[in-house]
């Protein structure tokens, strides 16, 4: 089986004088079917958000407004990217640890995920996430 890896994947839009509309369709841009979608906002200066992996979930990551940083780690594959446009995201492979840090005012990041929430599905360390690649 092939391994998905981080990456950049440029949104479709429509450009006109009256404004720009993006939009993500399933089996389109989004390199899965969305089961869950949410968004966070109002992220104090210096605070970081993420900071876990996800057992099964893919997820897009897109900055609807404003910017932040959003760093992977897939121990072979390492992506830090600085998401400044809702014209693209960042696709995060399951066993991908996360985070997203300096958040600009008024920033608001878009997640679009494979699956619904499980608190199950969250490995919320380094040594456990290395624990259960090594598995």
């Amino acid at each position: 089986m092939l391994r998905r890896q981080s990456r950049l994947i440029e949104l479709k839009g429509i450009h006109e004088a009256r404004g720009s509309l993006t939009f993500i369709e399933a089996g389109g841009c989004a390199p899965f079917l969305i089961e869950r979608v949410f968004y966070v906002y109002g992220v104090p200066a210096g605070a970081t958000r993420a900071g876990h992996a996800l057992r099964t979930c893919e997820q897009l990551i897109v900055a609807v407004a404003g910017a932040f940083d959003a760093v992977t780690d897939a121990g072979d594959d390492h992506v830090h990217a600085r998401l400044d446009s809702p014209a693209a995201g960042l696709y995060v492979p399951p066993m991908t640890w996360l985070e997203l840090d300096h958040f600009s005012p008024g920033a608001v990041c878009l997640v679009l995920a494979s699956e619904p929430y499980s608190e199950a599905s969250y490995i919320r360390t380094r040594e456990e996430l290395l624990r259960s690649r090594a598995a």
